[in-house]
């Protein structure tokens, strides 16, 4: 019977029973530190917090060292391998350029053909099969489309490759109270002001230069120039007017809008005249642009498009890269 008893006072139901009437707070005598003094306690409480202090240390260096490592050793090792891909990269290009001039002709020797039969080709057949009676026209624009597409695309891409890396003051607010802070933001300071004789220069010389980058673009394709010429000089009279008149002036016409629609219409342009003769072109379908007569204004097929949008691109890449470089936006 004390057996049984004693097994009773050691189960759970009866400690529960005491801690449910207040007789035994069962949690805090079956905590092994209920039988500590408050010295002991308080020593035991201090070795607690010491331990915490030091695993927090710990952690705090092997964080410190994960967030050093891409700074001490990571960086070296990305400059490592970086130095090594770079040195790997040019002699790959180094040794395929060798090979490439190893099938050249030798120099020299008096097997070479002089003339092959592409150049033969262009010179007999390029006034009846273009309809351009300049021939460098017909060959950029016509035999040679495809490169000349993506010159003009390199063109665009460069100016928007120096547009992303000297554009200044995206995102800030620009607080410009008095005329002189205008006149910097402009980039009035580092030009003359009112420079009478330059301005009427300009007035005079602008227009015509315009109109002659107009006559140079239009007849590319009957006498020498074309789109890359006439576009020059257009984006020379560009840069004339922004010298005279300044930026305020310049972009009551030409901004950022301008450079943009202009680009992208000449190269969309390009893209899909180009597309059409491609497609006929490569499956014998007759095209219904016709050549014209040649030596007409309106012949060569497409080449007078391409001309207009090649000279589009490269008046617009002309002006895009001086105001680039000299005021770092538009």
């Amino acid at each position: 019977m004390s057996k049984v008893r004693k097994d009773y006072e050691q189960s759970k139901w009866h400690r529960f029973s005491q801690w449910l009437n207040g007789e035994m707070p069962v949690e805090y005598k079956s905590s092994p530190e209920w039988h500590l003094t408050d010295e002991e306690l308080s020593k035991k409480y201090e070795e607690d917090m010491e331990r915490a202090k030091t695993a927090q240390r710990k952690e705090a260096r092997l964080y410190a060292k994960y967030r050093s490592w891409p700074e001490e050793k990571g960086v070296h090792i990305y400059e490592r391998v970086y130095r090594i891909l770079a040195v790997l990269i040019c002699l790959a290009v180094i040794g395929s350029l060798l090979i490439t001039v190893s099938y050249l002709p030798e120099f020299g020797n008096s097997d070479n053909p002089v003339n092959n039969e592409v150049s033969k080709r262009y010179i007999e057949q390029g006034i009846q099969e273009t309809g351009a009676v300049n021939i460098v026209t017909g060959m950029i624009l016509d035999y040679r489309a495809f490169d000349t597409f993506g010159e003009s695309h390199v063109l665009f891409i460069a100016v928007s490759c120096v547009f992303i890396i000297l554009r200044l003051g995206i995102g800030k607010e620009k607080n410009i109270e008095d005329e002189k802070a205008k006149e910097a933001e402009n980039d009035r300071l580092l030009e003359p002001k009112n420079d009478k004789i330059l301005q009427k220069a300009a007035f005079f010389l602008v227009p015509i230069i315009f109109i002659f980058g107009i006559y140079v673009i239009l007849f590319g394709h009957l006498s020498p120039g074309g789109g890359f010429s006439g576009g020059a000089i257009i984006g020379a009279g560009l840069i004339l007017y922004l010298d005279a008149y300044g930026f305020q002036k310049t972009e009551r016409f030409f901004t950022l809008k301008t450079f943009r629609v202009v680009s992208l219409a000449g190269l969309l342009t390009y893209a899909a005249a180009k597309s059409y003769s491609f497609f006929t072109g490569a499956n014998h379908i007759k095209s219904i642009i016709p050549l014209g007569i040649p030596g007409h204004i309106l012949s060569s097929g497409l080449i007078l498009v391409l001309n207009i949008c090649v000279g589009a691109v490269v008046s617009c890449t002309m002006y895009a890269f001086y105001v680039l470089f000299r005021k770092g936006d538009f």
